[in-house]
């Protein structure tokens, strides 16, 4: 790392936080793997380049950083920032990273910052994303604390951003695909009355991360490898065009009792999918 770069993201540091103790049997070799796979000096020149930026404007310069050339269709469907509703974004989440930075940049900008994502706590650790971030760890003690932090979010006078999957796409039958989406965003945007706007977004990840995520799910392991190589995926996918679609805003009425909230929520998915046309349907 070069000289007088602050060390933002600590590898060492983020195992102690999740392990504690333990963490001081995990190989010198292992830590030193985990810091590459994670770009930790590219990451923290980043950060430092950055740290002058937060929220919204901190997102733009993430994609300008990674160079993605996007191309927004739906932008009217965008519903008018001074109309004094709130509205739940879902998407599908195709890569794990750049889209939930992508579209960050593309709400905030035209919500100038009103909004907030429910992410995986450990993007805390990034200073420039953590004042549009609600943190969720759902494993260990602080799996308690989730139900609380959804209410805090949908409750506020804030967007909400979600990716209902849980998790980036994976492959399954060939085609790049969400897991099931999970009924959260349904229940809380009718008890708060919110309408529901769906966003298509494309891309997909490397074959090796489809393979590791495969070979988690065949053996049945608990610790989610795949998620480990998500900056690398990141990486990867830098210079690339991406779409995004915007749908128009579903009415929070629509979810009424004539279907459960989890089939209301595989038919928001559904919708996503349809509205990106023949490309949101075939492998990559």
């Amino acid at each position: 790392m070069s000289e007088g770069v602050e060390k933002t993201i600590d590898i060492e540091q983020i195992l102690r936080s999740k392990m504690g103790d333990k963490s001081k049997f995990v190989p010198r070799f292992v830590v030193k793997w985990l810091k590459h796979i994670a770009h930790e000096d590219e990451v923290n020149a980043f950060l430092w380049e950055s740290r002058d930026k937060k929220g919204t404007e901190w997102l733009i310069e993430c994609v300008k950083y990674l160079d993605m050339d996007v191309m927004v269709e739906g932008r009217e469907n965008l519903p008018d920032k001074n109309d004094c509703k709130r509205y739940t974004f879902v998407s599908n989440h195709p890569l794990g990273g750049q889209d939930g930075v992508c579209l960050g940049s593309i709400i905030g900008k035209h919500y100038d910052g009103q909004f907030r994502y429910l992410v995986n706590d450990l993007l805390m650790f990034l200073p420039g994303l953590r004042p549009v971030c609600i943190g969720i760890n759902k494993t260990g003690k602080q799996s308690r604390n989730f139900p609380r932090l959804v209410e805090t979010g949908f409750q506020s006078d804030y967007h909400m951003l979600m990716f209902p999957a849980g998790m980036n796409s994976r492959k399954i039958g060939g085609v790049i695909h969400d897991l099931p989406w999970k009924k959260t965003f349904i229940v809380k945007s009718v008890e708060y009355q919110r309408d529901v706007v769906p966003i298509y977004f494309s891309g997909h990840n490397s074959k090796r991360f489809y393979r590791i995520a495969n070979f988690c799910k065949f053996f049945h392991l608990k610790v989610n490898l795949a998620m480990l190589f998500l900056v690398d995926e990141m990486y990867k996918n830098t210079h690339k065009d991406f779409r995004v679609v915007i749908g128009k805003p579903i009415p929070w009425q629509t979810f009424d009792n004539t279907r459960t909230p989890k089939e209301w929520a595989k038919f928001v998915e559904d919708k996503v999918y349809e509205q990106a046309g023949p490309a949101g349907m075939r492998a990559e």
